[in-house]
């Protein structure tokens, strides 16, 4: 069976419900254990075998080429869509990007949210799209709140019979889903997005399937999912992977403890779990987790309470931080 070979990392969003954090770092560039969700989704990509990566920029869309490149580094090619003036939506993004995800010879090709850490295989999700002749194959997920965010609801095939509150005719919906953001496309479903006007591709491309009444799938994964789009959120991502909720096999580096290089003074109390990085002081008496992400060479004073906190890369901490970000 063809492997998907390309992909679409979504990254040109401005993270309104992140506040002031993504006036210094787009979305996709917050740090969870040492590398930004953007080069997660790029590990990601490549431990399912995706060698060849397309990324759209908007907001601060530098930052993510300064930390990718062309990708070579990182055994990958990443090529970048530059989305100037206006952002263009998730679909107009895929549409303009188009070019660069067809091979020509209707291969399918995977996208992905940059907002997002997953564990997902994605070899079933591609058999799964084939089996039913997909031309759109959504990943999907349990989630109490799957109503609060627009269900979706599959057939006993694996179709998408129900969505945003609309049934199939004579169809039989099982229980609402929730969208990841992974979805399995083939080329020609990019026609659907509209040239101009909305461009979401949920409200344009996904509904012109639907109402087709055919070519749509729907995959479920109860495996670890989580998207940062509010600082809280962000907050219990980084528990999450702390805690080990995440398994996160193709990490880089490692995904909780202190990095030998740290300097961590004798009165200092360091109660697990913690991820401290590289270079990082921690100095008399400071306390420091549990639930804490110290960024590679950042310091924390004297003293000084870090819990249930995330510091960045570079930022000395000089009062008691709980439940918060130091972002600078």
């Amino acid at each position: 069976m063809q492997q998907l070979s390309r992909a679409m990392i979504l990254a040109a969003g401005f993270g309104t419900r992140l506040g002031t954090l993504t006036s210094q770092r787009p979305k996709p560039m917050l740090p969870i254990c040492g590398a930004p969700l953007v080069r997660w989704s790029v590990l990601w990509l490549r431990a399912q075998g995706i060698r060849e990566i397309v990324i759209n920029l908007h907001h601060l869309g530098e930052q993510i080429e300064e930390e990718l490149g062309d990708g070579a580094a990182l055994g990958v090619s990443i090529e970048y869509s530059r989305e100037h003036g206006e952002i263009l939506g998730t679909g107009g993004g895929l549409r303009r990007a188009r070019a660069l995800l067809d091979d020509g010879h209707d291969s399918p090709f995977v996208v992905i949210n940059g907002k997002i850490m997953l564990d997902l295989e994605l070899a079933p999700v591609l058999a799964h799209h084939r089996a039913r002749a997909a031309e759109a194959t959504m990943v999907l997920r349990p989630d109490p709140d799957a109503g609060r965010w627009g269900s979706l609801q599959l057939d006993a095939d694996g179709d998408v019979v129900g969505m945003l509150g609309r049934v199939r005719p004579g169809a039989s919906p099982g229980a609402p889903l929730m969208f990841t953001g992974v979805h399995v496309l083939q080329p020609r479903f990019l026609d659907r997005v509209p040239s101009t006007g909305q461009q979401c591709v949920v409200r344009t491309a996904y509904r012109s399937i639907f109402d087709q009444g055919s070519g749509f799938a729907g995959y479920v994964s109860s495996r670890y999912w989580w998207e940062h789009s509010t600082v809280e959120r962000y907050l219990a991502g980084v528990r999450n992977v702390l805690s080990g909720a995440a398994e996160l096999a193709h990490a880089e580096r490692p995904l909780r403890g202190v990095d030998p290089s740290a300097r961590v003074a004798p009165t200092a109390e360091i109660e697990g779990p913690v991820w401290v990085g590289r270079d990082v002081v921690i100095e008399e008496g400071a306390r420091v987790g549990p639930n804490a992400q110290i960024g590679d060479g950042a310091r924390v004073d004297a003293g000084v309470r870090v819990r249930d906190a995330v510091v960045w890369d570079g930022v000395r901490v000089s009062e008691d931080s709980v439940g918060v970000v130091r972002a600078g």
